[in-house]
């Protein structure tokens, strides 16, 4: 690696204790833990501090360090073949995956997010493990806050979260988020471990980078941080209360079709009830992001105020006299052609079960949703079947080969409800709304998270 440490030090000061920085990582099972590691400061200092804190505390668990190649830069494989030299040297177990294919020419690193973390789930997948540990910082955390500042991002100024659930089955956790970037360096240096030092990470083309050297100008790095603890602690909050009020007036009484009662807005607690109507509106629509909180706000107050039909985020909210109804629009609902394991609609997680078939999957449809039974006590016949309409349904060319639901087979396809907008990252501020969510829709539990004091949707 090219020795970018400096000068070495033993000096005591200078070395983190890892037993105090990996705390609250729950190993009490055999877990195996995958380490992201580019080989940069903070990537190579977690993997080299965990690496520790396994050792002295007689711990089980494992770690396996995973270097992504995202295919942008020539040097990037040689980096990964530095990487696993140390983890070599180190006796420690590393794979090294690349991000193949046509690159998008516009949202780059988005995409490179994505698929980052897609192929670091795979490999977690095949390892067994239970986590995916990530070296993003202190000064990684205040850049990410400074930045969501300047475009006015509301619930974003939470910044990254402790642990993220991706894509309903893997955790990725950053134990580092509370220390500084040169701490870390300090450590490698008293250590006489170097690192790569990537030349993106100084070129001024980059939001990033121009932010870093203006946190670094100002010195407020810390300020930032304290700012990102105060409004994960606001978002946390916010996200109890409206889980309070879908859990104590919401319910899910057909397939598709939810039911509010008036008290959520006659309620004092408005931010409450307001959050848990835009996570409603979310989950029926199947939207990857919460719809707009102003225009939710709006819609909210005139419910309160009024019946009325009205449509945001892909839902169609139906305030009647007996009870506020929520359902998915009948307008821009795909269709599936092909598929093995896909996303349908931002609601459903599809499979299949059988050999491959010319089957295809999309809304039952209004016909197929008239013949349905729509009697269910309490619940209009007419809001069943348009909610009905919008469900996932399996065809044999025009035919209809059978109704998609939970834990339902048609035609050897399987269908599994997710809870949008939180299916892809759940990060923890959110977990107490989300598991609300997935119970009103009937999704699967969330896998544990590996982190002690943390909140469990249970077996």
């Amino acid at each position: 690696m090219t020795p970018a440490a400096g000068p070495r030090t033993d000096s005591a000061s200078s070395r983190i204790d890892p037993a105090l920085l990996f705390s609250s990582l729950d190993l009490s099972a055999n877990r195996v833990l995958v380490v992201a590691v580019s080989g940069g400061s903070d990537s190579l200092a977690l993997l080299v501090l965990l690496r520790e804190f396994l050792i002295h505390s007689g711990s089980s668990a494992r770690a396996v360090a995973v270097t992504v190649d995202h295919g942008l830069r020539a040097e990037a494989a040689d980096e990964a073949r530095q990487v696993a030299a140390f983890c070599n040297d180190h006796g420690i177990d590393h794979r090294a995956v690349t991000w193949r294919g046509m690159k998008p020419a516009t949202g780059l690193i988005a995409a490179a997010r994505e698929a980052r973390y897609d192929l670091l789930a795979h490999v977690a997948e095949e390892v067994g493990a239970s986590a995916i540990l990530t070296g993003h910082t202190m000064d990684d955390q205040a850049e990410t806050v400074a930045m969501r500042a300047e475009r006015g991002e509301g619930a974003g100024l939470a910044g990254m979260a402790p642990a993220t659930l991706f894509d309903d089955r893997i955790w990725i956790v950053r134990p580092l988020l509370g220390v500084r970037r040169q701490r870390l360096r300090d450590d490698l240096v008293a250590r006489g471990i170097a690192w790569i030092d990537d030349p993106t990470n100084r070129n001024p083309s980059y939001e990033r980078v121009r932010m870093r050297g203006a946190l670094g100008e100002s010195g407020t790095v810390e300020d930032w941080a304290d700012r990102a603890r105060a409004a994960a602690s606001a978002r946390r909050d916010i996200a109890q209360r409206a889980a309070d009020v879908l859990g104590q007036h919401a319910t899910s009484p057909a397939a598709g079709l939810f039911r509010l009662d008036h008290a959520v807005f006659r309620t004092s607690h408005r931010d409450g009830g307001v959050q848990a109507l835009r996570a409603l509106l979310a989950v029926a629509g199947g939207t990857s992001h919460l719809p707009d909180a102003t225009r939710t706000a709006a819609l909210f107050d005139r419910i309160g105020r009024e019946t009325l039909r009205a449509t945001l985020s892909r839902a169609v909210v139906d305030a009647r006299s007996d009870a506020v109804w929520i359902r998915r629009e009948a307008r821009t609902l795909p269709i599936l052609q092909t598929f093995g394991n896909a996303v349908w609609d931002g609601r459903w997680r599809i499979a299949a079960t059988g050999p491959a078939k010319p089957l295809s999957v999309g809304p039952l449809g209004p016909g197929h949703a008239k013949a349905m039974n729509a009697d269910i006590a309490g619940v209009p016949p007419s809001l069943v079947r348009a909610a009905l309409a919008a469900e996932p349904a399996v065809f044999d060319g025009e035919a209809l080969a059978g109704l998609l639901g939970a834990g339902q087979v048609a035609a050897g396809v399987t269908a599994v409800r997710i809870a949008s907008p939180y299916a892809r990252f759940l990060p923890d501020f959110d977990l107490p709304l989300a598991m609300t969510l997935r119970q009103l829709v009937g999704a699967p539990a969330l896998p544990s998270a590996p982190l002690n004091n943390h909140i469990d949707e249970g077996p």
